[in-house]
């Protein structure tokens, strides 16, 4: 027994830990501990750096005779054009009314000019001969040009305009334009 009382008088003789120390390390602080730290790890880590995405290729404007416009219609993945007085207007953006499949889809790579004018939609209304001459607007009313005008504003304001439309052939000659001459 001597053994037994000498080493229990060993154990009495060492420094005892103070009641804080000892209820500090339990295995629910332990827990707890850990998933502070790991909750600062997560929350303080670098963050991979911020790319923005790559800007659109840029739109070169351009001439477009009926026949180079008509590719622009939304299919292939190509962009949505279409030509309203002249005008060729990106209408890509509006992709879901001018693109394949959309209530204004036959104006998509066309002369929109006088469907929009008269306020339809019928494939009667666009140009037929794609080598021929373009739509001079006769028989257009007052209120049919006034229409016109506004779908015009609309689209300036909405859409960039990338190109102007011309006849087969006149695609290097200059064009006189709201009292300017534009070089082709």
């Amino acid at each position: 027994m001597d053994y037994v009382e000498q080493r229990m008088a060993q154990e009495a003789a060492k420094p005892t830990p103070s009641p804080e120390v000892q209820t500090l390390f339990t295995p629910l602080n332990l827990i707890l501990f850990s998933l502070l730290v790991l909750t600062l790890y997560y929350r303080l880590r670098p963050s991979p750096p911020i790319t923005l995405p790559s800007a659109p290729a840029p739109i070169v404007f351009r001439t477009f005779t009926p026949p180079t416009l008509l590719p622009y219609n939304g299919l292939n993945d190509m962009p949505v054009y279409l030509a309203v007085r002249g005008k060729v207007f990106d209408v890509t953006p509006g992709r879901n009314f001018y693109g394949p499949g959309g209530p204004y889809a036959n104006f998509a790579g066309r002369d929109a000019t006088r469907g929009l004018a008269c306020g339809s939609f019928d494939e009667d209304m666009l140009t037929k001969d794609l080598q021929g001459e373009l739509d001079d607007l006769n028989g257009l009313g007052d209120e049919e040009m006034e229409a016109l005008r506004g779908w015009e504003e609309r689209f300036e304001e909405k859409y960039l305009v990338v190109g102007r439309l011309v006849k087969v052939g006149d695609e290097g000659k200059p064009v006189k334009e709201e009292g300017k001459v534009v070089e082709g």
